[in-house]
């Protein structure tokens, strides 16, 4: 098993193998309508800053927001009471995904990264739709059926290479404007998305290589960065004939206070050990 775990990662399945890859199947839950986003946005933006880094420190030492917190998560564990929008139905479990993560990290803090979690993508512990699910479940059960690669830009695994976590909820009316403002933000970060027009050369995320199918939806990758980059470089991006590397993942926790700064674990590290 081992060897199978790691030939999957070395051959790009990366962060998505967690369950898909050894065959188990991924639940797909659904939410309960009407779902009340306010008091978390208040949470991101009282603890997130413009660079999606999370002030975890303070936010756990808050008897009051750690309670505000859970309060916004119990709403999630009803069953489905009427049928919802796709829209509404995304946006919510997009919530679902980045709060529950905030909390899996907050119960662990201080923590260097996710990646020190035991079971954090795939034990299904948390009460959504009315059954217990992982965080495997919402993303690849329900998110990607739901909207397929518009889910890369907005869940965020709480690491320094993730498309940055935002300062507001997502809502029905929001969604694709958001998702696309998000594309944007993410790929015109220096620190997680580069390019040169002159070499010809675009050095992109890790996700872009761990979900290469769902971004076959699209038409591949490249695609993504002519609609998405800045505009500056969508001259040499629109002619398709450039080199993409896959720069290395940063594991380490998008943690305000600088936890997970020096971290240099990997996916590799942590299944193998």
């Amino acid at each position: 098993m081992r060897f199978l775990l790691k030939f999957l990662l070395l051959t790009g399945f990366g962060a998505g193998i967690t369950s898909q890859a050894i065959g188990d199947d991924y639940l797909r839950p659904s939410v309960p309508s009407g779902i009340d986003h306010s008091r978390y946005e208040e949470l991101l933006q009282k603890y997130v800053n413009a660079r999606g880094m999370v002030d975890y420190g303070p936010w756990k030492a808050s008897r009051e927001d750690m309670k505000a917190l859970n309060g916004y998560l119990e709403q999630f564990a009803p069953p489905p009471d009427r049928k919802i929008s796709r829209n509404e139905e995304a946006a919510s479990l997009i919530n679902a995904y980045n709060a529950l993560t905030i909390k899996s990290i907050l119960e662990n803090y201080p923590v260097e990264s996710i990646l020190l979690i035991n079971d954090v993508w795939s034990k299904r512990r948390h009460p959504v739709g009315g059954i217990k699910v992982s965080l495997d479940d919402i993303e690849k059960g329900a998110l990607i059926p739901l909207i397929g690669w518009k889910v890369h830009s907005v869940v965020v695994c709480a690491a320094r290479s993730c498309p940055p976590l935002q300062m507001a909820a997502y809502t029905e009316a929001n969604l694709d404007q958001k998702i696309e403002e998000v594309y944007s933000i993410w790929l015109s970060r220096i620190d997680l998305n580069r390019f040169s027009s002159s070499e010809k050369r675009a050095e992109i995320s890790q996700i872009f290589k761990w979900y290469e199918k769902d971004f076959e939806a699209i038409g591949g990758a490249k695609k993504i960065l002519v609609r998405f980059a800045p505009d500056r470089h969508k001259p040499f991006l629109s002619e398709e004939n450039f080199e993409i590397i896959h720069t290395k993942y940063h594991w380490g926790l998008n943690d305000k206070g600088g936890r997970g700064k020096n971290f240099e674990g990997s996916l590799l590290d942590v299944i193998l050990n």
